[in-house]
């Protein structure tokens, strides 16, 4: 993005006029203007919304039960093909997407670990979400990581679910078991780094222990899938049925970071980078 540019960002709001005769006044949708609080968009670009149950709150459109929520939906079920004897670890597991991705894990039967940034979020994975295994990355640093892995995940990692990237990553990958799957979501330790406007060529992941050599080089046998949520899109109706079913009966819990007023959008973004949210930040105008 250049200077001056709209900054980009995902809104969920009603329709006031339209000349589109598929698009009525009063129908809620999503769209992509970015930070605005009135847009002009073509009625094709609107993303409707199916119908939530009753009680279900529906700014869930842009968490759980919107972007973040089948990010995490297709990412752990389709991509990394979860099996009930997997462990599975996801980091930044507090926030919109990570959250959900332990969750339905659970829901399938899955043993879940994951790494939140306080003690608070490491209590709320455990108490609420029903992890499995948690603890606060910033007192596990990546050097004390390797032997705080062998106690709660002794018998090895199956699913790695990346958000965060960083040198901590590198432990897990070293963790994986063979037939290992991990879905590539994000790197959100290196979005804010002086200089990341810039595309820079990042060194591969480290091998897992020796699986397969050939020569002197170890053969990881694991599978690396980045993947985009918009590719499952053409499933996105009845795996919304699904979550928010679960969503009602309770199965599958939320937290919103709620921010009021348009001009705390500044703010509530920049919260992103510290980690001052638990669940999805939302905006409301």
């Amino acid at each position: 993005m250049n200077e001056g540019d709209t900054m980009m960002g995902e809104v969920f709001g009603r329709v006031v006029e339209s000349k589109d005769p598929n698009t009525k006044v009063g129908d809620l949708g999503l769209a992509r203007p970015g930070w605005v609080t009135h847009a002009v968009v073509p009625g094709s670009s609107i993303l409707k919304v199916p119908a939530l149950p009753e009680g279900v709150p529906q700014s869930l459109a842009l968490g759980t039960l919107g972007m973040p929520g089948l990010t995490a939906y297709f990412g752990i079920l389709e991509v990394c093909e979860i099996k009930p004897t997997d462990t599975v670890y996801v980091n930044a597991a507090a926030g919109a997407v990570g959250s959900v991705v332990g969750q339905i894990a659970k829901l399938k039967g899955c043993r879940v670990i994951g790494a939140a940034g306080t003690e608070e979020k490491v209590k709320y994975l455990k108490s609420e979400l029903g992890f499995d295994e948690a603890y606060n990355y910033k007192t596990v640093t990546p050097d004390k990581l390797k032997d705080e892995l062998k106690k709660i995940a002794p018998d090895g990692i199956d699913v790695f679910f990346e958000n965060v990237g960083g040198e901590a990553s590198s432990v897990i990958y070293s963790h994986m078991n063979k037939d290992g799957r991990v879905a590539i979501c994000g790197a959100i330790s290196n979005y804010n780094s002086p200089g990341n406007s810039k595309p820079k060529e990042q060194p591969p992941p480290p091998h897992p222990p020796a699986l397969g050599r050939v020569g002197q080089w170890e053969v990881p046998v694991i599978r690396i899938q980045g993947f985009l949520v918009t590719n499952f899109y053409a499933k996105r109706d009845p795996a919304l049925k699904e979550m928010a079913g679960w969503v009602k009966e309770g199965k599958l819990k939320y937290r919103e970071h709620v921010h009021k007023g348009f001009e705390s959008m500044y703010d509530a973004f920049m919260a992103l980078f510290t980690g001052k949210n638990t669940g999805k930040v939302v905006i409301n105008i």
